[in-house]
């Protein structure tokens, strides 16, 4: 299955889109971005893609270094960057939250000082207490660029959200790309689930539900959030994501039903996260640095997910969506028989697999509108002399 047009085609549209105005930017929310920047970074998205398929990396950032800071765990979003870096023709080092001073005081804006001293690109993932990670992000950013400034430097080191506590914006707009892929016709119209699923794991990141309302909403989609009682996203979430439907054409709508959310549906995204009230008591346990406290949160949070293990997606739910074949959707891993059953999962596994790698071209998008500033016209040198 591909839409994709040939790269001297998108190399063409990319030449009407406004890719110099994305030099130097980083991503750190999807919010921050207007459409003609997201319509810019989803072609050079393709762009790439295209040209990977072809057996092309087009070495843009030889001998540079492409570091990533992980704070929580991750399979594809490490991958992603590390491939997106290689592409590239840097190289990625992914360094581990735990390796650095964070936990013994040092404050974000010295860590991004530090690491943006050495580093021509830093990446973070910060997702696991409400009001620190994005706040971490934009602290470090401040360290990098008062460095450079300091030293009178030109270099250019983007920040990109690898996932924080608001927003996993490499991953939504992954899933994005791919209904663009999957909706040529386009996604004005089309109605998405956002629901809750019970998972017996540890109480997940409001991130990706947060994301996916508050950019699909942009496209004229009609979106259903529906959670349990108490599985609430943020207010300032909610509210935005009201706003930009209205402002898109489409709609908004809040449901404590899942069969009412599936009901006629075209796509279905059904995830775990966290109970909020639960979550947002992580900030004081974080901030008081009580380990203990904060483990028996999470245990807490887990119980309460006990209480609404019917929340799965299943194939009787499935067969109430659009023509009994939605499109189904995860950001991985999901939980085999408690969030989505195995049957639903086995027949997703591969478009699964095409969304998820979308990520890595997302990745690359971001790193190389922002520090090439003759994007455009270096991309179509290198691909003209393949």
């Amino acid at each position: 299955m591909s839409h994709t047009q040939p790269p001297h085609k998108l190399l063409d549209r990319l030449a009407g889109l406004e890719v110099e105005g994305l030099y130097g930017r980083s991503l750190l929310l999807t919010r921050d971005w207007t459409l003609p920047e997201l319509e810019t970074l989803a072609t050079l998205a393709e762009l790439f893609e295209t040209l990977d398929r072809e057996g092309f990396s087009p070495a843009l950032f030889p001998n540079e270094l492409h570091l990533a800071l992980f704070f929580d765990s991750s399979t594809r979003t490490r991958s992603s960057w590390a491939g997106a870096a290689a592409r590239l023709g840097a190289r990625p080092v992914v360094v581990d939250g735990s390796a650095t001073q964070v936990g013994h005081g040092e404050t974000a804006e010295e860590t991004g000082t530090m690491l943006g001293m050495n580093a021509h690109a830093l990446g973070i993932r910060h997702d696991l207490v409400p009001g620190e990670g994005n706040r971490f992000m934009r602290e470090a950013k401040e360290g990098i660029e008062r460095y450079l400034e300091s030293l009178g430097s030109r270099r250019v080191v983007p920040l990109v959200n690898l996932q924080c506590d608001i927003d996993h914006p490499t991953q939504t707009l992954a899933d994005w790309l791919w209904l663009r892929q999957r909706f040529p016709e386009g996604l004005a119209g089309k109605t998405i689930a956002v629901t809750w699923a019970y998972s017996p794991s540890y109480a997940k990141p409001l991130s990706v539900p947060q994301g996916l309302i508050t950019l699909l909403t942009r496209f004229g989609m009609n979106i259903r959030l529906a959670h349990p009682e108490g599985y609430q996203l943020t207010p300032e979430s909610v509210e935005l994501a009201a706003g930009l439907a209205a402002e898109s054409g489409g709609s908004f709508d809040l449901t404590r039903s899942m069969d009412e959310a599936f009901a006629g549906a075209d796509i279905v995204y059904p995830k775990s996260w966290g109970p909020y009230e639960l979550l947002l008591e992580r900030v004081e346990a974080n901030r008081a640095g009580d380990g203990a406290r904060f483990e028996g949160i999470e245990s807490r949070a887990l119980a309460q997910n006990q209480l609404h293990r019917d929340w799965i997606c299943n194939e009787e739910r499935m067969a109430a969506t659009r023509a009994g074949d939605a499109l189904y959707m995860h950001c991985l891993p999901a939980d085999i028989g408690d969030e989505v059953s195995p049957g639903v999962l086995e027949r997703a596994r591969l478009d699964l697999a095409r969304q998820a790698n979308k990520k890595l071209y997302v990745i690359m998008a971001a790193l190389a509108a922002a520090k090439e500033r003759d994007l455009g016209d270096r991309l179509r040198e290198l691909t003209e002399s393949r």
